[in-house]
């Protein structure tokens, strides 16, 4: 993938295994809780390109948020700022090798960001 790309979609569920056997039925979805995520199954789409987690669902995470390959979390987050974007979760580790992030624009919309490299999926 390359900078700009929308690699991962996070849904907020409040029931993973209902929404796993929702998702699954609905789409063909392959979904499964990969060594080191417990508790966040990922789902991956037919095409094998598509993908994300469903993730728990909490008072500040109630719609899926789409993540957006970067080259650099903290070169975007500083861009979001002088932009008047709001940062709601400062970058945070994945894996050694990946990392996320996630900021608000100016319309309210949650925008998730990932750097690096993941063996999951």
């Amino acid at each position: 993938m390359a900078h700009g790309d929308i690699t991962h979609i996070d849904i907020p569920v409040s029931d993973t295994a209902r929404a796993t056997e929702f998702y699954g039925a609905v789409f063909g979805w392959q979904i499964a809780e990969m060594p080191g995520f417990e508790g966040y199954p990922m789902w991956q789409a037919p095409n094998k390109i598509s993908g994300g987690g469903l993730a728990p669902r909490s008072d500040d995470f109630t719609t899926p948020r789409s993540y957006v390959e970067v080259d650099s979390i903290e070169e975007t987050l500083a861009t979001v700022r002088e932009l008047g974007g709001r940062v709601v979760t400062e970058k945070s580790e994945i894996s050694p090798t990946s990392w996320w992030a996630a900021f608000e624009d100016v319309d309210g919309n949650q925008i998730g960001l990932y750097e690096g490299t993941t063996g999951a999926g």
